[in-house]
């Protein structure tokens, strides 16, 4: 998917306006904490973690900064940064809508002043109109490629697309099992877990647990077919589910270590045994990703002289390759 000038900076603005409203809540929150150590410690999970005012956000909105900015610069630096900017807008999407009938709800009273309430929702708005924006931009900003020898989108590499295969499937199935694992012991928080509700505790702008886990599981699963068919999509959302993935592990990890569980590990039950491992195997998958499809695989090759792009790069005879026939066929035509 190759961009015009134009959509690449609007998908630029785009990106730095959303990084700028998740900027803008966390550093609203580092002030609620009374600095980014308390911060991090609720973030984290600490048992020893306390906040004087209640959290607008989570540490995943960390990832989606660094996803805005790191999209952003793609946008501007390379005229196939399409599927990036449709992987963030999906992103954007998907996150922020609970927002919309989570924000509002009653029982966000007792924690967030009208004031603080009126702009999270605006922020969500905001937000949703910005990630279909990117959508939009990315489908309406395409076109042809002016010369054979100019750069088209690249594929990932088949190692790298079988490692990411390997690592994202894993992710996706091990966050899928958690999930049964739960429903099994607390049935009780269903369906707020997934949709927000009294029997759960979330943040103000984020959305419910289980909806951002139900929302990483499909990523991870989604981004591993596509990188076993090594499609062009598959890079940026690879990318972004392996950043998700490491920063849910390295906050496991960092609760572990502050926990001290990894001292007492075969004292421990098996199930507190097997969560300690998950967020070691995360960070592990997230790492392993990251490095796998941060550098493109091999560009397509450029077609043939008297050869076209064929379909989808906006020519005139899409999936015809070659010079249309003589109206009078010479013998032997």
């Amino acid at each position: 998917m190759i961009l015009t000038r134009g959509a690449r900076v609007t998908g630029a603005v785009l990106c730095a306006a959303l990084a700028l409203i998740v900027a803008g809540w966390v550093v609203r929150d580092v002030r609620a904490a009374d600095g980014i150590e308390h911060l991090w410690h609720y973030w984290a999970g600490y048992r020893d973690a306390r906040m004087s005012l209640g959290p607008t956000t989570s540490p995943y909105d960390v990832v989606l900064f660094v996803v805005y900015l790191a999209v952003a610069v793609a946008a501007l630096r390379s005229s196939v940064a399409g599927a990036a900017l449709v992987a963030a807008g999906v992103l954007t999407l998907v996150v922020r809508l609970p927002g919309l009938w989570n924000i509002g709800q009653p029982r966000m009273d007792p924690r967030f002043v009208d004031d603080l309430r009126t702009r999270a929702l605006l922020c969500a708005f905001a937000s949703l109109a910005a990630g279909l924006a990117l959508i939009i931009t990315a489908a309406a900003g395409r076109r042809a490629p002016h010369d054979p020898s100019e750069t088209v989108p690249a594929r990932p590499g088949q190692g790298a697309g079988v490692i990411a295969f390997l690592c994202l499937g894993a992710a996706g199935a091990v966050t899928i099992a958690w999930e049964i694992r739960q429903a099994v012991r607390v049935p009780y928080i269903y369906p707020d877990w997934f949709l927000g509700g009294d029997r759960i505790f979330e943040g103000l702008t984020d959305p419910p647990p289980g909806w951002f886990t139900a929302v990483l599981a499909l990523l991870c699963l989604f981004a591993a077919a596509s990188a076993l068919v090594r499609a062009v999509h598959a890079r940026p959302f690879g990318l972004i589910a392996a950043a998700l993935l490491l920063g849910g592990g390295g906050l496991g990890v960092a609760r572990s270590v502050h926990e001290k569980l990894l001292e007492n590990f075969a004292d421990l039950p098996i199930e507190a045994q097997l969560t300690v491992a998950t967020g070691f195997f995360e960070v592990l998958a997230g790492a392993a990703v990251l490095l796998a499809l941060a550098l493109p695989g091999p560009a397509a090759p450029p077609p043939l002289p008297g050869q076209g792009y064929g379909q989808g790069y906006g020519y005139p005879r899409p999936g015809v390759f070659g010079p249309p026939p003589p109206s009078q066929p010479p013998p032997g035509w």
